[in-house]
């Protein structure tokens, strides 16, 4: 358990000395977009997690060299963590910068593609199936059962995080509650240890999203998101367990075709407080 605790506060810790290095970056006139409150700040700054755990990964593979450590190698788990960060990354960083198309959920995009009209959603949406596919046939076969359920697992969790980012610190409330059984399940085991930097990088970025100094953006939620769903799938071995974590994250998919998540919060008051603690007022 004490390396999974030295793992998160590691991550944290290197995101917030990136983006005490990166303001200059951040404030790039590129980067500029108009928050819900129409305020111009800074988004993808998901960004800022991608090197923060590149990092953290760099620097455990040179600490590594030299011998410290009980696993001086990059583990398979850590290189899939570190792949579905910048896979997933790039995709939702593409969607930050270019954003094309006004249509929201599965229904537009799909339907915008089959009037010929490709968005950046759809790129995002069939890029993330495909990086998922990747990730859950290595190492080895999986069946095409477990392939198919797993790879959707994976992708759906990460469009369902850039469903919840439509408030201030929103999608990391929800991305840190998320992460507390599954911290509970993997422990520190080798999964438990790649995911914790993602986590604890994400989580030091709360306080300037809260304070709308900066926007996670698709780039952040994509990459939290699939974090978390690999880690189920990872480090879960209970078909059952992945399967009822799958069932919860596909009703919660298709419930944001026909219901907005915001719209739902405001009605329940322990949700709409928990939504509002530590934004602006």
């Amino acid at each position: 358990m004490a390396g999974w605790a030295v793992a998160l506060g590691v991550g944290f810790v290197a995101a917030r000395l990136v983006v005490i290095a990166s303001r200059d970056l951040l404030a790039a006139p590129v980067l500029d977009r108009a928050n819900f409150r129409a305020r111009h700040l800074p988004t993808a700054a998901g960004v800022v997690v991608m090197l923060a755990v590149l990092t953290v990964e760099a620097g455990r593979a040179g600490i590594g060299a030299l011998g410290v450590g009980r696993e001086p190698g990059l583990t398979i788990e850590r290189s899939l963590i570190l792949f579905a960060v910048f896979g997933f990354g790039f995709l939702g960083l593409f969607d930050d910068l270019v954003a094309t198309g006004g249509s929201q959920g599965f229904r537009g995009h799909i339907a915008a593609a089959f009037r010929g009209r490709l968005t950046t959603g759809f790129v995002k949406l069939t890029g993330g199936g495909m990086v998922a596919v990747v990730l859950v046939a290595t190492p080895g076969f999986a069946d095409g059962r477990r392939l198919v359920l797993d790879a959707v697992l994976v992708a759906l969790c990460a469009n369902l995080a850039n469903l919840f980012d439509r408030a201030p610190g929103r999608v990391i409330k929800v991305s840190l509650i998320a992460y507390v059984p599954l911290a509970v399940a993997l422990g520190g085991g080798a999964v438990g240890i790649a995911v914790a930097p993602v986590v604890g990088a994400t989580a030091a970025l709360l306080p300037d999203d809260l304070r709308e100094r900066l926007m996670l953006g698709d780039t952040g939620a994509n990459v939290i998101g699939a974090t978390l769903g690999l880690g189920v799938v990872l480090g879960v071995d209970s078909a059952f367990a992945r399967g009822s974590v799958l069932a919860v994250v596909l009703a919660l998919n298709v419930v944001s075709e026909f219901a907005s998540f915001s719209s739902v919060i405001e009605r329940i008051v322990p949700l709409r407080a928990l939504d509002r603690l530590g934004r602006l007022p």
